[in-house]
Order: C-alpha cells, then sequence, then structure tokens
C-alpha cells in the first residue's frame, strides 16, 4: 500500500470528488501541474490511476473534504451532488466549494444558498469541453458564484481549460453552457433529420455530411446578423428573409411523404406560424425569437 493511501488525511490542495471520465481528466491535470490532489469516488477502484500518479485516495467524503481547503464536486446529476455533501456540510464549513456536475440554473442556485447557509464558499462552473480537452488548451469552463473564489483558484484551475467568469449570480454560468448546448443539439438533430430524408433517395449519411457541413458551416456566419436584429428588437429592419417566404410547410409535407418524422423541422414551423398568426408575417425570420423567449420578458417590453 502506497504512502498517500495509507494517509490520506495529509493536507493537499484540491479534494476531487467523482471520478468518472471528467473527474479523472480533472484530476489528471492537476497533478501534471504539480498539484497535490486528494479523490474520492463511490467506487474506489477508479482511484488506482490516480493514486499511482500521485494523488491520495480518501476512503470517505468527509475524509476527501479535511485533506483539503478545495473540494471540486464532478458527480452524476444534482441529486449526486446533493447526497454526497449534504452529510458534510458541517466539514465543508469555512472551505471553497467548486461545483462542476451539470446542474440547471436553478440548481445550481439552490446549491450557493445551502453553502452560504454552512459557510462555505462557492463557486459553479460548466465545463464546455469533453475530457480528452482538458489540459490541452482547448475548451472552456464558465464560472458563476463567489467572485473571490474565482480569482483565487484561477491560477491553479487554469490548467483545465480557458476561463470566463459570468458574474455573481451563480446560476448564470450553467444558464449560458445549456443555452449553447441547445444550439449544438438541435444542429445534430436537424442533420440528423436531414441524413433521413436523404437516405430515402439512397443517400448515405456519410455522402450527406459532405454536402451538409460545408453548407452548415457557411450558415453559421449568419449568426451575428440575426443578432444584431434580435437585439436591436425591429424585425422589419431591410435585408431580412420574411416569416412568409420562410414557411417551411413544404419541408414538413417532404418529409411525411418520404415516411420520415418532421418533428425538427416541424417544431420550427410552428413557430413560424405563431408569429404569423399574430400578424407578423411580413417581418423577419429572427422575429422567432419573440415565440421562444422568456414570458416575463417579452411581457416587459410589451408595457
Amino acid at each position: 500500500m502506497s504512502e498517500s493511501t495509507r494517509n490520506p488525511a495529509q493536507p493537499t490542495d484540491v479534494s476531487m470528488l467523482g471520478l468518472g471520465a471528467m473527474g479523472r481528466a480533472l484530476a489528471t491535470a492537476l497533478l501534471d501541474a504539480g498539484r497535490s490532489v486528494t479523490v474520492w469516488n463511490r467506487t474506489p477502484d477508479r482511484a488506482a490511476e490516480l493514486v499511482a500518479r500521485g494523488a491520495r485516495a480518501a476512503g470517505s467524503v468527509g475524509e476527501a473534504v479535511a485533506a483539503s481547503p478545495v473540494v471540486v464536486a464532478c458527480l452524476l446529476k444534482y441529486p449526486s451532488v446533493r447526497e454526497t455533501l449534504d452529510p458534510a456540510a458541517e466539514e465543508l464549513r469555512g472551505h471553497t466549494l467548486v461545483n462542476l456536475t451539470t446542474t440547471t440554473p436553478n440548481e445550481s442556485r439552490e446549491l450557493a444558498a445551502w453553502a452560504a447557509g454552512h459557510g462555505i464558499e462557492y463557486l459553479d462552473g460548466a465545463i464546455m469541453a469533453v475530457p480528452a480537452m482538458i489540459g490541452s488548451g482547448e475548451g472552456q469552463i464558465f464560472y458563476s458564484g463567489s467572485r473571490t473564489a474565482y480569482d483565487t483558484l484561477l491560477p491553479a484551475f487554469g490548467v483545465w481549460a480557458a476561463s470566463e467568469f459570468h458574474g455573481e449570480d451563480a446560476g448564470r454560468a450553467s444558464l449560458v453552457d445549456l443555452a449553447m448546448l441547445s444550439g449544438m443539439y438541435q444542429m445534430f438533430a436537424g442533420f440528423l433529420h436531414g441524413a433521413a430524408m436523404a437516405a430515402s433517395a439512397g443517400m448515405s449519411a456519410s455522402e450527406f455530411a459532405a454536402r451538409q457541413t460545408p453548407f452548415l458551416s457557411a450558415m453559421t456566419q449568419e449568426f451575428a446578423g440575426y443578432a444584431k436584429v434580435v437585439d436591436g428588437g425591429d424585425y422589419t429592419v431591410p435585408g431580412q428573409q420574411s416569416l412568409d417566404f420562410s414557411d417551411l410547410s413544404d419541408l414538413v409535407r417532404a418529409s411525411e411523404e418520404e415516411g420520415v418524422d418532421p418533428s425538427p423541422i416541424a417544431a420550427v414551423q410552428a413557430l413560424i406560424s405563431r408569429q404569423k398568426e399574430a400578424g407578423h408575417g411580413a417581418e423577419g425570420f429572427a422575429r422567432i425569437y419573440e415565440s421562444l423567449r422568456a414570458a416575463g420578458s417579452a411581457e416587459e417590453d410589451a408595457a
């Protein structure tokens, strides 16, 4: 048995809770940067490789918390974070907790409130990277919550990925992260829907991807123009494609005719139809933003 395993309470710079693929990547990057790390996982076997690299394995969450002033949680879901941390609340008092588990904005805020109630400094993080990107200089991690914790920890955590601080609202980093993922997954769904349509004519998904990739890449250049219109709030400015012209019912029917589920494109058509029914058919396509935005924001603008 190694010395690090025999003495898990020996002080270290950081304690990592959760050794899934991302947790192991985060811990490895810290170790490679010369940081001392204590690790804990519900399944202890996952710590073996990190211990071989110099990490100290803790036998319990309490031992891991006691070992370091900074505790990083990278677990499965919000309930697992609370299940893991609630019993160690008193041990965490006076520590800094960094939550890198994917949570909704309100879950992040709830965790921040829980931490404040137990005298714990809280920083929430949202990782825009896959495990292989950690420590490579690629990817981003968004943070929100305690500015003091962010400024203090940035020299250490900067080895993971580029860092951005998004304010003291603990839920903001999660919100920006999930908003970006929403765009990504809907793009993937759109590609797969198109591939399914093309497949009805015998085109392979690989053939379709070769055509779709440069097209979609070019279309992303339109984001800035749409954003300018949305931020300006005027959907009648010249140069826009109108909602009347953007009617996608032909696309929906073509999908149905080929026996392909039209759900992805039908959802967009529903947003267009909602605005046209409200009398905005002559306005630009970007106006579907008004069908999507938070109801409270729309009511404030209408007031």
